[in-house]
Parts: structure tokens; C-alpha cells; sequence
């Protein structure tokens, strides 16, 4: 069983409970803001009836009255790389070893995209990767209600540049996919389990591939939630995406036409193909 936000053919975002045997809709939880009000016990019980299916197209698992944070340097594998890559390398080195995390605004519902549907890379970085993270769904009582693949895409070249560019670096348009659905927590595996394979396939090669596990998180979950909710409000609950372990080499770069997969083991297969953002006038 998974949890699904469709698009029906009256342009409106639907939450539905996804098996085998199709899409059903959930009596009074029409959409994934009021999920998201339940406390877990109350939505494991509330998912159990479905009433009648619905159609329509698998979209990005967000909703335009929920955030979607991000986690930064939470892997040692990432910390590595925010090192090589900037120059001032002590910075990541302090966030790694320090108590408080850091976390940062990463995407609304206008900017995050699903499963098959383009990323993009910003025309003003010479160099751009994947992140390939898992993203925990806390609901407005601080209880993780569920997981999902994000790809937290980082224009490289301009984080590099200076660590106070990264809100350029990180939120663009077509910076964020997620998806392709959300599993429950009570059907996830454990972290140790969650095996989480990427790669980038350009023509009918793979350019880069690599893999980790949310085992391997520097973190636990609950401390960076704690944080998160820290001096915030979250009345609709909110998003987090925990951070990446796996990360490209520096002469790994995405292009136009790639496509960039990240499968973790019991949540799913993340897929989307990179188009450039051009500069909008």
C-alpha cells in the first residue's frame, strides 16, 4: 500500500490509497494537507476504508499548504564533497561535527516535480548534481506518517563559489523532485534497510552510479525534527528531506537529456530527465 497524489481530468489534486488493484479514495481525507492533520494512529486506521477508485495522473506527493525542507552535510560522504567542492571547506567540516543541523527551505508545490517529469539545471552553473535523499513526511503532531525519494538537485558551481549562495544553488525552478508516491511508516523498512542506489544515465550509458543507506545518516531522525520544528510552525505539517550520502565526483556534471534514477529499497523508484532553466525575462 502506498499513498498517492493523482491529478484527475478536473485538474484537481487527489489523495488516494494505491495497490495493486488501483487508486481508491479515503472518506474524509480528500487531500494530503488533511492527512496530515491525523495523528498517526488515527490515519493507519482512517487508510483501512476506501470508498470508491479514482484516475488520473501520479504527481508530485506535495501539497500547496505543505513545505519541503532539506537537510544538509548529514553523511560523511557529503561533507567530503561539500569540502572538495568549496572554498571554504571548514564550514562543512563545523556543520558535521556541531549539534545543530543544517536545514534549510528547499521547495514549495509550484517548484517540486514527480516522478517522470523534467529537473532542471540552472543555466548559470557550470557544473550541477543529483543528491538523492530520503524524505520523511511529519505530520503536524511531530510523528513521521511516512517516506518518499527526493532528489535535492545542487547547482554545484554557485554553492562553491560561497555558502551564503545556497538558496541560489538549491531553490530553483525544477530544483526538487519527489515521490513517485509516499509509504506508510508502519510499511517502511528499517533505515539500515533502506538501501539508496542512484545513478545518471546519459544515452544508453550510465555516466555515474553510486549507493549508501539511511542507516548510514550521521543523524538520528528524531533530533533533526526536533530542530526543524524548533521556533517554526508547521499547522499542516511539513516535509524533510534528511540529506544525501552519496554524491557525484567533481568531474561528474549533469546535462540536458539526462536522466537520473535513485531507487531506495521499500519506498521506490525515483526517475526524471534534466532540462536547462534557461534565464526567464
Amino acid at each position: 500500500m502506498k499513498f498517492s497524489i493523482l491529478k484527475t481530468v478536473a485538474n484537481e489534486y487527489q489523495f488516494a490509497v494505491t495497490t495493486s488493484s488501483g487508486h481508491n479514495l479515503v472518506p474524509n481525507i480528500p487531500t494530503l494537507t488533511q492527512a496530515m492533520h491525523l495523528t498517526l494512529a488515527e490515519l493507519k486506521s482512517a487508510v483501512t476504508k476506501t470508498s470508491g477508485s479514482v484516475t488520473g495522473e501520479l504527481t508530485a506527493p506535495i501539497s500547496s499548504e505543505i513545505e519541503l525542507w532539506g537537510a544538509g552535510v548529514t553523511y560523511l560522504r557529503s561533507r567530503d564533497a561539500r569540502k572538495e567542492e568549496s572554498g571554504v571547506p571548514d564550514v562543512y567540516q563545523r556543520v558535521y561535527e556541531a549539534d545543530r543541523p543544517e536545514l534549510f527551505f528547499k521547495s514549495s508545490a509550484v517548484r517540486a516535480r514527480g516522478t517522470n517529469a523534467p529537473v532542471g539545471i540552472r543555466f548559470d552553473s557550470t557544473a550541477s548534481v543529483p543528491e538523492p535523499e530520503v524524505a520523511i513526511y511529519i505530520n503536524k503532531h511531530r510523528e513521521i506518517i511516512g517516506y518518499a525519494i527526493c532528489n535535492d538537485m545542487t547547482a554545484r558551481t554557485i554553492e562553491g563559489e560561497n555558502p551564503l549562495y545556497l538558496s541560489q544553488a538549491k531553490i530553483y525552478i525544477g530544483s526538487t523532485a519527489i515521490g513517485p508516491d509516499i509509504t506508510p511508516a508502519w510499511l517502511a523498512p528499517s533505515a539500515a534497510e533502506m538501501t539508496i542506489k542512484a545513478k545518471i544515465v546519459r544515452g544508453t550509458k550510465i555516466a555515474w552510479e553510486a549507493e549508501t543507506s539511511l542507516g548510514s545518516l550521521n543523524r538520528t531522525l528524531e533530533d533533526l525534527i526536533t530542530y526543524l520544528f524548533r521556533c517554526q510552525d508547521f499547522p499542516h505539517g511539513v516535509i524533510l528531506s534528511t540529506g544525501t550520502g552519496i554524491v557525484p565526483p567533481l568531474d561528474i556534471s549533469l546535462e540536458a537529456n539526462d536522466v537520473v534514477e535513485i531507487d531506495v529499497a521499500g519506498i521506490g523508484k525515483l526517475t526524471n530527465t534534466v532540462e536547462v532553466i534557461q534565464e526567464r525575462r
